[in-house]
């Protein structure tokens, strides 16, 4: 209450206040977004999980909101830079004031900054990034706040190992891992999922994000042996590596990550090219009518086709988040992690039903069986099948 509120008509003011506060509106549930819009060869993804998650904001604000509070979203660009993205997450949450955190784009961002969320007690939902680590709890037993609903690296990685495992043609493996945090974390997937599954790599080469020449690499992999390689890197480099491929005449069967369903991918490869590699994703091309309205509804937003399942991510997501915080009956960070690991009812989300999609020690809201064998065919992503495939069985994925 202000001074004058008190002395000449303060029985008035006393009187008035509860009229005040019902005529004024609540305040918003503000939510954060921190990722790459604009730099990196992912950035196509930041931008359609922002459509996603802006599109959940407006069904859930169409429909009263969530405690009688409206949502809005701040933005933050991280420009692919950790430094950038650790500033971006404090300033988001010390001065912006958000109740929950949506992204990153990149992996290594993601890893340079989950302490901060964790150390504040503000949940993050991923929709992008992938690497296994980030919703790993920071130490034992610790209460973990961040969440993701998208893919995870080790994920693929164990059913990719399984496909190279159980083809008569695999031969020799390689692997192939661009130098950044994306790429290096996905390297310690592959060769402990390898091991795991009694696979020896007899070549394992690097590149940097930004080469367009990995010629050298892959004649070393050509040199010992190798008839698949197993690759993990951003959606341009993996086009340079296929164009490099071509350029030697060097075509082994290709296993990478979903980041070859990203426009940079089949923008650096061509469309010739970029039908070579096979790689899983999280939405499949044969949409439910359900899921072809919401594309139908966001597509004009998006950079390309392939960017809907980021959308997607993004808006189950802030419905997750959302449906937390109802249950939790306010938006502080604790409840609504205790919300999230143990959320009642079910949801039905455009990537899957959700049904208590986490638990205190397992935040990925996306599974195995949630992972669609993806491949590029006349310029459009499409479903891949082979004899391989349809062989592999539960006691394959191991890792």
């Amino acid at each position: 209450m202000t001074r004058r509120g008190f002395g000449r008509g303060t029985l008035a003011a006393l009187l008035a206040a509860p009229a005040i506060a019902r005529a004024q509106p609540r305040e918003e549930i503000r939510l954060g977004f921190n990722g790459d819009l604009a730099a990196s060869p992912s950035a196509q993804s930041g931008r359609a999980a922002v459509v996603g998650i802006r599109a959940a904001i407006e069904d859930l604000n169409r429909e009263g909101g969530v405690l009688g509070r409206a949502f809005s979203l701040i933005v933050r660009d991280d420009l692919s830079q950790p430094p950038k993205s650790i500033q971006n997450m404090s300033d988001l949450i010390d001065n912006e004031r958000v109740v929950a955190v949506l992204g990153p784009t990149n992996s290594g961002n993601a890893l340079a900054w989950r302490h901060i969320p964790n150390q504040k007690r503000v949940p993050v939902m991923g929709c992008i990034g992938s690497a296994t680590d980030i919703t790993r709890p920071i130490r034992a037993g610790a209460d973990n706040y961040m969440f993701r609903v998208g893919s995870v690296d080790r994920t693929q990685v164990i059913a990719l190992m399984a496909y190279a495992k159980k083809n008569p043609r695999s031969g020799r493996i390689g692997f192939l891992t661009e130098t950044t945090g994306y790429g290096q974390a996905g390297l310690r997937d592959l060769q402990e999922v390898a091991q795991a599954q009694g696979l020896t790599a007899a070549a394992n080469e690097r590149f940097n994000v930004n080469d367009t020449d990995m010629t050298s690499q892959l004649a070393k992999l050509r040199t010992a042996g190798v008839e698949t390689a197993l690759v993990w890197a951003q959606g341009t480099p993996i086009g340079q590596l296929m164009r490099s491929m071509d350029k030697i005449g060097y075509f082994p069967t290709v296993l990478t990550s979903w980041a070859a369903d990203n426009l940079s991918f089949i923008n650096a490869a061509g469309p010739t090219l970029a039908e070579r590699p096979i790689f899983l994703r999280t939405v499949s091309e044969d949409r439910t009518p359900r899921q072809q309205a919401f594309f139908d509804r966001i597509r004009p937003q998006l950079d390309a086709d392939s960017a809907y399942s980021f959308a997607v991510h993004g808006y189950d997501g802030t419905m997750l988040l959302a449906r937390a915080m109802q249950q939790a009956g306010n938006t502080e960070g604790p409840a609504v992690r205790a919300a999230l690991e143990d959320l009642q009812g079910r949801l039905d989300g455009y990537a899957k039903t959700y049904e208590r999609p986490f638990t205190r020690d397992q935040h990925e809201a996306l599974t195995a069986a949630d992972q669609r064998w993806t491949c590029w065919r006349g310029g459009r992503l499409a479903a891949f099948d082979d004899a391989v495939v349809a062989g592999l069985r539960p006691e394959d994925f191991r890792g």
